[in-house]
């Protein structure tokens, strides 16, 4: 079985909420999971599903699969690099603010 991936790097997203989504797809067929992302409510769907059609147009160009017979055999979401920002407060003072980004990696493999 012949295997594709797809990655998407320094997405803004903290991974912890793009887990939530990303757990729920393993082992679903490709396209019903696009049309599922679709209606997701979280921002972590639309990203998710954006690198989930590149894994599908990396297998359908590149390696010449069926689109109909990939399934997802994983998905993963690691922490990105943060932007570290601060605001200011009354009296001089300032806090941080830390802007989170993530790694979402989608890994397709095609059933006979």
């Amino acid at each position: 079985m012949e295997q594709v991936i797809a990655e998407g790097k320094d997405l803004r997203i903290s991974a912890r909420k793009a887990r939530l989504v990303a757990k729920t797809l393993t082992g679903k067929s490709a396209a019903m999971s696009l049309e599922v992302l679709k209606y997701q409510p979280k921002k972590a769907g639309l990203l998710i599903a954006k690198v989930l059609k590149s894994a599908i147009a990396n297998a359908t160009n590149n390696n010449k699969l069926d689109e109909k017979k990939l399934v997802i055999k994983e998905v993963v979401v690691d922490e990105g690099r943060s932007l570290k920002r601060f605001k200011p407060r009354s009296r001089g003072m300032a806090n941080p603010i830390i802007k989170k980004s993530a790694h979402i990696k989608v890994v397709l493999e095609e059933i006979k």
